[in-house]
């Protein structure tokens, strides 16, 4: 038997016993293919095969994907087989298929060019895919495995070495399997407030003035019971079909491998969007605290590190610890602001009746401040975007509903009182984000108090989309467990690249308001409304959707969806034409220049 074949069945059959699925093996009569010239049969290799081609659901492709490169590989290069003609059609089919589709998949989801470069050198470095000619070399034909082995092992015999290494793999990928699924419901809170409640309640105070403060409330009230309930569908899809480990994963049960690459796409650049805005927001805490004391770029550079060295501990069960310090740095900032404001409002000339603040939106309020508004408040409850990658790492998925509806309230809470009551002691000034309304002193404290919060609550960001392509790119390999030498490299060098993406757009587009609303118009709107809308209708209603068990669900999904489309077509509009009046009028700084932040 070809040694680099032995090891893949090696390897294969390691995974098959570490997380063991059903398999339906198709075994063919020995008469039907040739036997190889060294000794090992055509029909066990095609045994092999055919099992790797019957497992269920969709691991269909992946593992399509995997006997087709090693056909191409292990049989096409060195002869192993006399005549391609006499691979079962099955097999046939799939290798040509699943080679295109894998090169096609990998083409969309690598689209950002920074992340294309970094995602090539990884695969290249993938000891699990590339099989050197010195490997093929060096390594004596094996007998067939029927057979049984000599007591006194050959001296020339490197199958001790191969169980050797063998075994390290299934210990390190044990190991692997274990660290990454130590999430309980309380720690699943807590990387979602993490996750969630940072820059959302910045913007709340000024789409408040702009909504007006019925308005305000109705819509963050409401966005907050509806974002808990998408929540709840992601989290129905995640128990009914558990191989799902992130948003593209679902993408790919709606739509097939279209949808996978697309969501994908979507997601990896909804995170690095997130990274970015956060990237932006430190910069003009640093800004505040020094008093504009240096070239804005720096401070973007100091952020853009400092989120890095955060976002290195790939688990998030480790990112639960700093979740604590997360919390209560956000909550100190908000309380210090709003009692600052409040004090402010206080002993102003005329007291508070004097704050001129509205229950009715602005006067002259155009379809653009509008929608910007929206969509900010749409950003705040963000949190469904990474709820798959979260869920994956618990040890009792059932528990994820005790979590959503802890952080739910706890949103809905804290952005309606930021909101309302540092709008009612500002007024229509009231600026964005929320910090810089407390006065020159206080906003200073209210920075350097919400430092952790900024940088603990973007790089979660970084490790959600860093985790989902590292494992993407080593999905059968143990380096996706970064837990060896080259699985830390993979990954440092990943996060590295994704942070840098993030400075760029962060100085790209230097305004905090239309860099969310661009955010939430474009991705937000479906991961939080109309994609668990979808699969509501798709993945888990049962029965047809008019009848009088489904069609009271069937309504709300279909009026979430239509809020989706709202926000997508009409936010997006509002962005990008709020972006061109800005231009216009000169409102805006240059891109990565030293001047501060408006």
């Amino acid at each position: 038997m070809n040694p680099p074949l032995r090891i893949l069945e090696h390897q294969a059959n390691a995974r098959m016993r570490l997380f063991p699925d059903p398999l339906y093996v198709i075994e063919r009569p020995a008469s039907k293919l040739e036997p190889h010239e060294d000794g090992d049969s055509a029909p066990h290799r095609a045994s092999f095969y055919e099992r790797e081609m019957q497992r269920p659901g969709d691991e269909a492709f992946e593992s399509g994907a995997r006997i087709a490169s090693c056909l191409v590989i292990g049989w096409t290069v060195h002869d192993h087989i006399s005549d391609p003609q006499t691979l079962p059609p099955r097999l046939q089919r799939s290798a040509s298929f699943s080679v295109s589709s894998s090169y096609l998949a990998f083409f969309f989801i690598l689209c950002p060019f920074l992340l294309l470069s970094l995602i090539i050198s990884l695969s290249i470095f993938n000891p699990h895919t590339t099989i050197t000619m010195d490997q093929i070399h060096q390594t004596e034909q094996q007998a067939p495995t029927d057979k049984k082995r000599h007591s006194v092992p050959d001296m020339f015999d490197n199958s001790a070495g191969e169980i050797a290494v063998c075994d390290m793999e299934k210990q390190k990928a044990a190991e692997g399997n274990a660290h990454f699924h130590r999430l309980g419901w309380k720690r699943l809170t807590v990387v979602l407030i993490v996750e969630a409640i940072a820059l959302g309640c910045l913007s709340l105070p000024s789409a408040f003035a702009t909504l007006g403060m019925v308005a305000g409330v109705i819509l963050t009230v409401g966005l907050g019971f509806v974002a808990i309930y998408t929540s709840h569908v992601v989290g129905q899809v995640k128990l009914a079909y558990p191989q799902v480990s992130h948003y593209a994963d679902a993408g790919k049960l709606m739509f097939g491998k279209f949808g996978y690459e697309l969501v994908g796409v979507m997601f990896s650049l909804q995170l690095i969007f997130l990274v970015g805005s956060h990237c932006l927001t430190g910069t003009i805490a640093f800004l505040n605290l020094t008093d504009n004391g240096t070239c804005s770029v720096v401070f973007g550079v100091v952020s853009a590190i400092i989120l890095l060295i955060v976002a290195i501990p790939p688990s998030f069960a480790e990112v639960a610890i700093l979740g604590y310090i997360d919390f209560v740095s956000i909550i100190l900032a908000v309380a210090i602001t709003i009692i600052a404001t409040g004090i402010q409002a206080r002993d102003s000339v005329g007291g508070m009746s004097s704050v001129n603040w509205s229950a009715w939106p602005k006067d002259n309020l155009s379809f653009t401040d509008a929608f910007i508004a929206i969509t900010n408040i749409v950003f705040a409850y963000s949190f469904a975007v990474c709820q798959f990658s979260f869920m994956d790492e618990m040890h009792t998925p059932g528990d994820y509903v005790k979590s959503i509806w802890s952080l739910g309230l706890i949103e809905i809470g804290i952005y309606t009182l930021t909101g309302a009551l540092i709008y009612a002691f500002v007024g229509q000034d009231v600026k964005s984000p929320a910090l810089l309304s407390a006065g020159d002193l206080v906003s200073k404290i209210a920075f350097g108090v919400a430092l952790p919060v900024i940088f603990i609550s973007g790089s979660i960001n970084t490790t959600v989309v860093g985790r989902y392509i590292h494992g993407r790119v080593f999905k059968d390999s143990i380096i996706r467990y970064i837990n060896t030498k080259m699985g830390w490299i993979t990954w440092l060098g990943l996060v590295t690249v994704i942070t840098i993406v993030a400075f760029v757009i962060a100085e790209a587009i230097p305004f905090f308001n239309d860099l969310l609303s661009i955010s939430s118009s474009l991705f937000i709107s479906g991961f939080t409304f109309y994609f668990p809308a979808i699969m509501w209708f798709m993945l888990i209603c049962k029965g047809p959707w008019y009848s009088k068990e489904n069609l009271p669900l069937a309504i709300a999904n279909g009026l979430i969806f239509i809020i989706g489309m709202i926000v997508l077509v009409g936010g997006t509009y509002a962005s990008i034409d709020d972006i061109i009046l800005k231009f216009h009028h000169g409102e805006v700084r240059g891109v990565f220049t030293c001047e501060p932040i408006a």
